[in-house]
């Protein structure tokens, strides 16, 4: 089976070794400069020994990016790491992997590949699509949770295989609260004054997370850990999802109509995958049913706030703290260096002033164990999907 794999980033080389090492592929190439054979190879030329299978062997959801409350799968235990999946993996099995994105302009380089891995910078519009099953390509898998920058449903038309990754929840789970806890304690501000000296503390007070009610909306698996860290701080903590589980339940989660979700929480945080029906889904009439001071926490994708309606909603204080780790029209401005460009992204610059909002450039799912997880996925995915239907859990 040949692997054509895209946007391999720096920080992806040893898990990718490590990945060839595991599955016992024949052979990889790494930016077109390396290879790696039997005991994985990088450029730089560490060796990377063989070791058993990553995962427990059973079947994971797809995080989020699945019907949230889909009935729970064992790795829904609050078990680091369990959302790996395995499969057989034969030995005739060669990678390409290169950093470029995959688009319209080089999609010939798929060309004599049997399968292809992205990740979420690379477009697969119906014209990216049709291009690649007329190369010959069946198979396509995303190293991440979200599959809104694929035309799924063009793809299934023209029979081509699509899975995504389900990687652990822990950290983008982690992440979330620790946004809950920087604006809740007003941490921008704070640093801003050091920088100047100022060590005063009028403007500062904050508030204790164990005190307020937070509502959790997506209550997957990473709402579920969300909610079991919130535990842990002795906050009390409502759920909404279209299908809610004993999981979530058995979480700390108490079930709740949307509506009174946004009534009761101090802070509300989305845990959803982007679709048509949702997007835009913090408009204006969300967030007037929503506490005075509202603070409001977005891990999930940017599309999910009207970020008008959102940023009326700070100028006039009905918002008391937004933190988000994405944002519409992102790309080509996060995980890029723009230190000496001029961002066109107005609502973005826009929000980014005020001494209540906290933006960080889509990173809550960037740790160590993820990175090695969604690499391990993408391959895993298209080998699985090769040896039939239902053959891999995360097939959308």
């Amino acid at each position: 089976m040949n692997i054509k794999l895209y946007e391999l980033r720096e920080d992806e080389k040893p898990a990718l070794a490590e990945v060839m090492a595991r599955i016992g592929a024949g052979d990889a190439r790494v930016g077109g400069d390396a290879r790696m054979a039997g005991d994985a190879q990088v450029a730089g030329g560490t060796q990377v020994a063989g070791d058993e299978p990553v995962g427990t062997g059973a079947a994971s959801r797809v995080g989020d990016a699945a019907k949230p409350g889909a009935a729970p799968q064992a790795s829904d235990a609050p078990k680091r790491g369990a959302a790996l999946q395995t499969c057989a993996a034969p030995s005739d099995i060669t990678i390409d992997a290169v950093p470029d994105e995959l688009g319209i302009e080089n999609v010939a380089s798929a060309q004599g590949f049997d399968a292809v891995v992205i990740s979420g910078r690379s477009a697969m519009t119906a014209e990216v699509l049709d291009r690649l099953a007329e190369l010959g390509v069946k198979y396509l898998a995303t190293r991440t949770v979200g599959v809104d920058h694929i035309d799924v449903a063009h793809a299934h038309e023209l029979g081509l295989r699509v899975c995504n990754t389900g990687y652990p929840p822990e950290g983008v789970a982690e992440f979330a609260v620790m946004l809950m806890l920087i604006v809740l304690r007003r941490y921008k501000p704070t640093l801003w004054r050091q920088q100047v000296n100022d060590y005063s503390l009028g403007g500062l007070e904050g508030r204790e997370l164990g005190r307020l009610t937070v509502g959790i909306v997506g209550t997957g698996r990473i709402g579920q850990q969300v909610a079991r860290i919130l535990g842990g701080f002795g906050s009390k903590v409502l759920g909404y999802d279209p299908y809610p589980s004993d999981a979530a339940r058995a979480a700390g989660i108490e079930y709740v109509p949307l509506e009174e979700l946004y009534r009761r929480s101090d802070v509300v945080t989305l845990h959803v995958p982007l679709t048509e029906e949702n997007r835009g889904m913090v408009d204006a009439e969300a967030i007037n049913q929503m506490r005075d001071g509202v603070v409001l926490v977005n891990v999930s994708r940017g599309e999910l706030i009207d970020v008008a309606a959102v940023t009326s909603a700070i100028e006039f204080e009905k918002i008391g703290a937004l933190a988000m780790d994405v944002f519409a029209d992102e790309g080509g401005i996060y995980h890029e260096s723009r230190v000496n460009d001029i961002i066109r992204n107005r609502d973005m610059a826009y929000l980014r002033q005020f001494p209540n909002v906290v933006l960080t450039p889509h990173m809550a799912f960037y740790t160590d164990t993820n990175v090695n997880s969604m690499v391990e996925q993408g391959v895993r995915g298209v080998i699985a999907m090769a040896e039939g239907p239902g053959s891999w859990a995360s097939e959308v």
